[in-house]
């Protein structure tokens, strides 16, 4: 794992939609995350995972959206996690981050 947003609330969702998650740039920029990169996301409130990329929402706007299909599994008020990874050889240091009910950043988790 190279980067992680715990305990995300999402904000809205969205069906008509080719699939992606939408996710605060403020909060990608704090983990390293880019448009386009593949993305882990596991609900805690239902247990669904799905497998998506990233697409940035509004700066401070706190919003985690889920685009397209996966609307289906995941719904607006749930809890996720979004883990991102990275093959290497090399030893990495993950950023991780914790975040209040808002999608606001409360601290570095590790």
């Amino acid at each position: 794992m190279r980067s992680k947003i715990h305990k995300a609330r999402v904000t809205k969702t969205n069906l008509n939609y080719e699939g992606s998650i939408g996710i605060d740039r403020a909060l990608t920029k704090k983990v390293d995350f880019r448009p386009g990169e593949k993305v882990l996301v596991v609900d805690n409130t239902n247990g669904s995972r799905i497998e998506t990329y990233i697409i940035e929402e509004k700066e401070n706007s706190g919003n985690i959206v889920i685009y397209g299909g996966a609307a289906h599994l995941i719904k607006k008020g749930d809890e996720v996690i979004i883990m991102g990874f990275e093959m290497t050889n090399k030893q990495l240091k993950p950023k991780s981050i914790l975040v209040n009910k808002k999608n606001r950043f409360v601290k570095y988790l590790f």
